[in-house]
């Protein structure tokens, strides 16, 4: 088995931590800004704002911890890492995200019932342009180490950001039309749409999180381009009982090689090095199990192959 390049992991890793506390400290300093705005504006619009703030404090907090956890190398009791951190910290996001949602929905209905106007709109209009000139360069530092490192935690967390940055551009429409115009239904009707796409958008950050957590093959294009891969080596004659997975930064790749009965055991291993070579060239990171079969062996196969 071949394991992963150290010195991408390592700078992955930096990638991955600075992204985490650069999404904790924004979130903290927004969280104060949105307070003092929701107390002088008494805007349920904010007031969504500000739940989504607070609950980005814990995300990124947990996303912190995880994308720690899972950087953490292999031991005695976890050989193959702790990737799987990531897929958790995901799935913890979805939930924190809908509760997130619930509430606000909650929150605007009830305001649609009973509505209030708003007061000092230029002090929601300034808190919100702040709030979206910090987001918009998070997500832009996010997309970066996402794009770089394929992390999970941070791919869930930028997918929270996102759905700040609408609140955020939804509640400074809201609140000066709600302000200029006396029509204070538009406040809660801007909150219960934002609440509505929160909920929407949990879906695909909730299903990858799965995907990882319960070891969800790889994407049959993949599979097959791994195959035609090994097989393209002059001395395979037969491939068979492909597995993968992913977790984390690392993708685990497993199959059996069918060669000449008559090849050494050092000729195989040779053969089985040379393999893994070109599909390391695929996935630089991956960790490769590759067994070697005589051709015309009878054994049981994976009967999903």
């Amino acid at each position: 088995m071949s394991a992963a390049n150290p010195s991408t992991n390592q700078k992955s890793g930096m990638l991955q931590r600075a992204a985490s506390y650069a999404s904790l400290c924004v979130a903290l300093f927004l969280v104060v800004a949105k307070i003092w705005a929701w107390r002088e504006t008494n805007s349920v619009s904010i007031l969504s704002s500000l739940v989504d703030s607070l609950l980005d404090v814990l995300a990124s907090s947990i996303t912190m911890i995880g994308v720690r956890v899972a950087l953490q190398p292999a031991d005695s009791e976890h050989r193959f890492g702790h990737g799987k951190s990531e897929g958790l910290v995901a799935l913890a996001q979805t939930i924190i995200i809908t509760l997130s949602a619930i509430y606000v929905l909650l929150e605007a209905v009830q305001r649609l019932a009973s509505p209030m106007p708003i007061s000092k709109p230029e002090v929601g209009i300034g808190v919100m342009a702040v709030s979206i000139g910090l987001t918009a360069a998070l997500l832009a530092f996010q997309r970066m180490v996402v794009m770089r490192t394929d992390s999970m935690a941070i791919s869930a967390d930028a997918m929270h950001y996102r759905s700040d940055l609408l609140v955020n551009l939804g509640v400074m429409i809201a609140i000066p039309l709600t302000a200029w115009t006396g029509l204070t239904l538009i406040d809660p009707i801007v909150g219960i749409t934002i609440a509505v796409y929160i909920l929407w958008s949990t879906y695909d950050v909730g299903r990858d999180a799965l995907d990882v957590l319960l070891d969800r093959e790889l994407p049959y294009q993949e599979r097959a381009l791994i195959e035609a891969t090994a097989k393209a080596h002059a001395k395979v004659l037969g491939f068979h009982d492909l597995r993968t997975r992913y977790s984390g930064q690392h993708h685990f790749i497993q199959f059996h090689l069918e060669l000449h009965p008559d090849t050494t055991l050092l000729d195989t291993h040779i053969i089985l090095d040379e393999v893994e070579d070109t599909v390391r060239e695929l996935y630089p990171e991956a960790e490769l199990i590759v067994h070697a079969d005589p051709l015309g062996f009878q054994e049981r196969r994976d009967a999903f192959d």
